[in-house]
């Protein structure tokens, strides 16, 4: 089995490290994995501050970089979403459609990639410590990817996890949201950070950087005791990669 990564932004910046482990699980549990040279942003920031027709010049250069290949995998529920949903939104070139349609069958967020498409049971890793879960807002509204991340977390051996409060609560992030509706922002990632802390859970793991970006700095700058870990590095680390 083969797979093409595609490495959002917020993940090729701020957490690199976690586009690591996502590549050293896929590799651990037998994915061949491939870098494809040259991608850029999937878009989905200009498009969601109405940029709708500048974009599709991005759209057709990220359809045309991955065609043909078997998988392409993302650390990031919102960017799989992008490109999945949100492309078939754009006026894409007529001979490109064909390629999305095709690529829209072969994308997959890596939690919903290791569940669905590897059939990956236990990795056998180990973590005794306890964690709950934050669903982002693309990955389980727009990709409906709710129970493989759960599943990938209880089958870890020693881990407690724990159901927060409204865990499929926005956090307030939402990319242009977060700058344009700061105060806002603010409250919502404060109630979210709440229900983290009550749930007394050490960490809490997240499928989007952009999510876990914005929690980790409220509840840094709030001085809260919880932690943001992302779940390709959760697993990592559970099988210390």
């Amino acid at each position: 089995m083969k797979a093409a990564i595609f490495i959002p932004c917020l993940t090729e910046h701020m957490y690199p490290g976690s586009g690591l482990s996502m590549v050293k699980v896929l590799r651990h549990a037998g994915v061949e994995v491939e870098y494809v040279d040259d991608q850029t942003c999937c878009g989905q920031p200009a498009f969601n501050a109405g940029y709708r027709r500048e974009i599709i010049p991005i759209a057709e250069r990220l359809i045309k970089l991955f065609a043909g290949k078997e998988y392409v995998i993302a650390p990031s529920g919102s960017c799989t979403a992008m490109v999945r949903v949100f492309y078939r939104e754009l006026d894409i070139s007529g001979a490109l459609k064909d390629d999305l349609d095709d690529l829209c069958g072969r994308i997959f967020e890596f939690c919903e990639f290791m569940v669905d498409v590897a059939k990956v049971d236990s990795l056998g890793g180990t973590f005794p410590h306890k964690v709950t879960y934050h669903d982002s807002c693309h990955l389980s509204r727009e990709l409906g990817v709710v129970a493989q991340p759960r599943k990938l977390i209880n089958d870890i051996a020693e881990i407690d996890f724990v159901e927060m409060k409204d865990s499929d609560a926005c956090c307030g992030f939402g990319g242009m949201f977060s700058a344009k509706f700061g105060e806002l922002s603010t409250e919502i990632v404060a109630r979210k950070c709440a229900n983290i802390v009550d749930s007394g859970a050490e960490y809490v793991i997240g499928a989007d950087a952009g999510c876990l970006m914005n929690i980790g700095g409220y509840l840094r700058k709030n001085k809260m005791t919880p932690k943001t870990m992302h779940i390709a590095d959760l697993l990592a680390t559970s099988l210390d990669l």
